[in-house]
């Protein structure tokens, strides 16, 4: 129930865009949203039913609700960012911390530094990254120290200081890496000329910068100034070779940024990157864990603002899967189909994918459990299943022209195959090539005898078929009286089709999604401890029935002699008095007999 307090403020909020914020009860921020519309959307917290039981329990929290006015949804959506930064609420999603990852600074001081950092400090240097890939930070740094000559001792250069000639020169002067602005033998403004370039190149404009000092070296030609331009030929060789080595993607596609996602249940792995004449300058692949069960658009915009503001990205056209509802002012989104910007987009996609990857192989290891229960409670939201799915177990039938009927019950527990608790069946009470009757049968005694036995029932069954096996399955499940208390699936080959019971319309899951992979792993184990269970038995009968079609072998007689020389090769090759000595001198005559002749027709 709303107190009479928040039922007021329900009614007076705005109807334009704006951002809210929610507070509990010690006044403690819970949450900070944005609207186009603050009235309607504010208002349907309180007055819709919510699926997502953390919104049911952020709702049941909120004590006091703060909104504030303004023009358009792009300046919510900052405004909303830089709130969510500033107070970090419990129930907002928040991009994985990347203070781990190092940035390449310019210091704000006379004669700039450029070096390599993992603090950022708030005195107007600028900061360049962050760089996911130090070898990429590495090999940048010792461009612009081949390129130009830095200092990097870490003195107060200002002009009073030179001045009074305080200083003496380093190794780094002696051996050419440095031209001595410490004693005054380098003016700021050849240094800074210098710092201007870095920047180019660390926003990507390389082959701007290429261009403007191709064109200076020609015009120091003209002035037979031959050693400055050699000193520019060596230093543009050096910007084609590095930018030679970076990723190029194509040169028609020019300013682009990329924005990719792929999420499951409860994470979003989210991956950017940003092209500049051609190249991919800088790329970044994190993780976003979900709160309230936030949309796609809301993740992709949430990150691209954060992103663009780190990159100081200026590009006016961001390539998307999908086509965006928010607004970016100035930014065009376009989702390529085909050619170098589709490929592109593939590209983000890959890296992103391979991310989760590379994080669900590390928690495998390190948490083998948690891994297990991700995965399971994905199954469970996949399949809308009340229960977790720790115990699964999957039928398949197999038989070859109607004979030799057999079925195959594997077992999985916490996601993987529990080999111990596989079980074959022969088929007793059905007669001829019927997969939905066999279905039935197995079904039946397999929980007949769990019941008997007083065992535990599986949270989930799959029925390798489609709807008729999983109508068969039904039938022997309605017999137990089990019928809607355990969740029961059929999956069709073809398509991987999900069929549920009751429903003639399958779903179909992400074909990457782990859900699928564990259905598809228990139905090919299913079919495989089936089919070698069903040549086992279809081998051992073609032997039986070559010694039973000799005349006066029945089937008594088979067994003996099967339990004293164990195979048919063994009694095919066996004398007539080793024979003897087990059915006798006439049927040993008649068994060598037969095989003789079976030989003749042979050669």
């Amino acid at each position: 129930m709303l107190n009479k307090e928040l039922e007021i403020k329900l009614k007076v909020l705005p109807d334009g865009p704006g951002v809210y914020q929610y507070f509990d009860k010690n006044g403690e921020i819970l949450y900070v949203g944005k609207a186009k519309n603050l009235k309607k959307r504010v208002s349907s917290y309180f007055h819709k039913q919510h699926d997502d039981g953390k919104t049911r329990i952020l709702v049941r929290k909120i004590r006091d609700i703060q909104y504030i006015v303004v023009d358009t949804e792009l300046d919510a959506l900052l405004l909303e960012n830089n709130l969510i930064k500033k107070y970090r609420p419990k129930y907002n999603i928040q991009l994985k911390d990347d203070k781990s990852y190092p940035w390449i600074c310019i210091k704000n001081e006379p004669f700039p530094r450029v070096f390599s950092t993992r603090r950022m400090v708030k005195d107007g240097s600028l900061y360049y990254g962050p760089y996911t890939s130090v070898r990429v930070m590495n090999t940048l740094l010792e461009l612009f120290r081949d390129l130009y000559a830095l200092r990097t001792c870490n003195l107060d250069l200002s002009a009073e200081k030179i001045e009074k000639k305080n200083y003496k020169v380093c190794l780094e002067y002696h051996i050419g890496k440095c031209k001595g602005p410490c004693i005054g033998e380098q003016k700021e403004e050849e240094y800074m000329a210098y710092v201007e370039e870095i920047k180019h190149i660390l926003k990507g404009n390389v082959r701007s910068l290429v261009r403007r000092l191709s064109a200076r070296m020609k015009e120091l030609s003209e002035e037979l100034a031959f050693e400055e331009a050699q000193q520019l030929k060596e230093k543009i060789d050096a910007l084609e070779r590095f930018q030679s080595k970076s990723t190029v993607v194509s040169p028609t596609v020019g300013e682009v940024d990329v924005i990719t996602m792929v999420d499951d249940d409860k994470n979003a792995f989210v991956n950017y990157m940003v092209v500049k004449d051609g190249a991919i300058i800088q790329g970044m692949t994190t993780e976003i864990r979900k709160r309230l069960n936030e949309s796609r658009e809301q993740l992709i915009s949430f990150s691209l603002l954060e992103f663009r503001e780190r990159y100081f990205s200026k590009s006016k056209e961001v390539l998307v899967e999908k086509e965006m509802e928010t607004a970016f002012p100035g930014v065009q989104f376009h989702v390529p189909q085909r050619g170098d910007k589709k490929q592109l987009l593939d590209l983000s996609k890959r890296n992103a994918v391979y991310y989760r990857l590379e994080k669900y192989k590390n928690e495998k290891i390190k948490n083998p459990q948690a891994h297990s229960e991700r995965i399971l409670k994905q199954i469970q939201t996949d399949l809308r299943m009340a229960e977790l799915p720790v115990h699964i177990e999957c039928f398949d039938n197999s038989n070859m022209q109607g004979t030799n009927a057999v079925a195959a019950c594997v077992v999985f527990k916490n996601a993987k195959p529990a080999k111990s608790d596989y079980r074959h069946f022969n088929i007793k009470t059905v007669e001829g090539p019927n997969d939905f009757a066999s279905m039935e049968e197995v079904v039946y005694r397999r929980y007949k005898r769990l019941l008997d036995e007083e065992k535990g029932l599986p949270q989930l069954i799959v029925i390798d078929g489609g709807k008729g096996q999983l109508s068969s399955a039904l039938l022997a499940l309605e017999k137990l009286d089990l019928r809607g208390k355990v969740a029961i699936i059929g999956i069709a080959k073809r398509l991987e089709e999900i069929f549920f019971p009751g429903d003639s319309v399958p779903i179909y899951l992400d074909k990457r999604s782990e859900s699928l992979k564990v259905i598809q792993h228990l139905r090919n184990e299913a079919h495989r401890f089936g089919i070698t269970h069903h040549r086992s038995k279809r081998s051992k009968n073609s032997f039986k029935s070559e010694l039973v079609s000799i005349p006066g072998i029945g089937p008594k007689l088979y067994e003996k002699l099967m339990k004293h020389f164990k195979t048919v090769r063994n009694i095919r090759s066996a004398g007539i008095e080793d024979l003897s000595q087990v059915v006798g001198m006439s049927k040993a005559k008649t068994i060598q007999e037969y095989f003789e002749k079976q030989d003749r027709k042979q050669g």
